[in-house]
């Protein structure tokens, strides 16, 4: 029997570390390894017939979560739909679960840094070789040509969900460069650091640009950190001039509206219709995993320049959110992230190791860089990004049980 478990829990600790640098290369990889985590998680609890979860700050609003998700069914028009949606938040819930309960030591934490530091350098070298070659080495996407530029997508189906994957692992990345490893290693990671930037500059996505910028100033404040703070502010300032012509030229047509640079005029007409979707259901909305599917009754006279189809998603997480679960659906959800950042707060304050340290505020601003991505993506809605997402939510929980660490190890 105990070397059964101890086979259970290399499997567990393994498919750990593998899955975030596995959504790199392909959904199948990622399911793949989804799969022997949670077999090996379940199996383990029935041999050692342990409790099957540990309890976490945001385990009560994200079991709401679900509850409210069934109750918008009563407004479903497609229930096979909706309990596909069920399904993948159960598939959230039980990540950050077992994550948060079986990330252990320091050598495990290592390794999952290490994996997504990977992770992040392999889409980066893809995005690379497809600017240069036409497409990518590892699934032969083709590149996407957007008023006149090259953008990558490196083995992802869209320029913004490379994006979305990458701004909300590299504020990670950058963190520990920055403020933990020093010497060859420092190097290393910086050079790491500039390889996935370099990534999400060729993804030429907006909000994943704002999200990478905003998530690395919220470390610098919080390490009251001025060198690179007025870094930040000096690249605001020489951004506008060192834009591709391309970019200025389009501006210029935009009459340099900052909502319409930063979300297009029909993101902004696909906002408009999801308010108007919310406004018809706003206790429990249409319906969990329908709003493409309810999208076309809801659409508003759209202008010749923003015209959107009958089946899409709102681009905005926290509008689709809404849309299908309904105000009261968002508004549980803005209670877990509320719990969750204050727990890390807590945690942050009372940690005594540096490591971990810097590890929980450089998750803490991946997941700020997702959220703020979010406000242009369904980025919580795309199943191979959303599950970073709740892996790094649940490696941040994993973290208060190094509160009392010993300080003395050296890097």
């Amino acid at each position: 029997m105990q070397k059964t478990i101890k086979a259970l829990n290399f499997i567990i600790s393994w498919s750990i570390i593998i899955i975030p640098f596995s959504i790199a290369i392909a959904p199948g990889v990622t399911n793949t390894f989804m799969g022997f985590l949670l077999f090996a998680f379940l199996l383990k609890k029935l041999f050692t017939k342990e409790k099957l979860f540990i309890k976490t700050s945001i385990t009560l609003p994200f079991l709401c979560l679900i509850a409210v998700s069934f109750v918008s069914f009563v407004n479903s028009v497609d229930y096979h739909s909706s309990f596909r949606g069920i399904f993948k938040l159960i598939q959230s819930i039980l990540l950050f679960l077992i994550c948060a309960q079986e990330i252990k030591d320091r050598k495990q934490v290592g390794r999952i840094i290490l994996a997504i530091t990977l992770g992040a350098s392999l889409a980066s070298i893809d995005a690379l070789w497809q600017i240069q070659f036409g497409r990518d080495f590892i699934r032969g996407n083709e590149l996407i040509l957007n008023i006149g530029l090259k953008r990558a997508t490196a083995a992802f189906p869209d320029a913004n969900v490379l994006g979305v994957y990458l701004s909300a692992i590299t504020p990670l990345i950058i963190g520990m460069a920055l403020y933990y490893f020093k010497g060859l290693k420092k190097i290393i990671m910086l050079g790491l650091s500039a390889l996935a930037v370099i990534g999400i500059m060729l993804t030429f996505s907006r909000g994943t640009a704002l999200a990478l910028y905003l998530s690395i100033l919220l470390i610098a404040l919080c390490r009251k950190d001025k060198l690179i703070s007025i870094a930040l502010l000096v690249i605001l300032l020489v951004f506008p001039f060192i834009v591709p012509q391309s970019i200025k030229d389009w501006a210029k047509e935009m009459h340099y509206n900052p909502i319409v640079l930063m979300c297009n005029t029909d993101r902004i007409s696909m906002y408009k219709n999801a308010i108007n979707m919310i406004k018809h259901h706003p206790v429990v909305g249409v319906g969990v995993n329908t709003f493409s599917k309810n999208y076309f009754k809801y659409k508003l006279p759209e202008p010749a320049n923003a015209r959107s189809g009958d089946s899409m998603y709102a681009h905005n997480h926290f509008l689709q959110m809404a849309g299908e679960i309904g105000l009261v659906g968002l508004g549980i959800f803005f209670w877990l992230l509320f719990r969750l950042f204050k727990k890390n707060i807590q945690v942050y304050k009372s940690l005594k190791d540096r490591y971990y340290k810097v590890i929980l505020l450089s998750i803490s601003a991946s997941l700020f860089a997702f959220l703020i991505n979010g406000l242009t993506e369904t980025s919580l809605y795309y199943s191979r990004v959303a599950m970073i997402f709740w892996y790094l939510v649940g490696f941040s929980l994993s973290l208060s049980k190094f509160i009392d660490a010993d300080t003395t190890r050296k890097n």
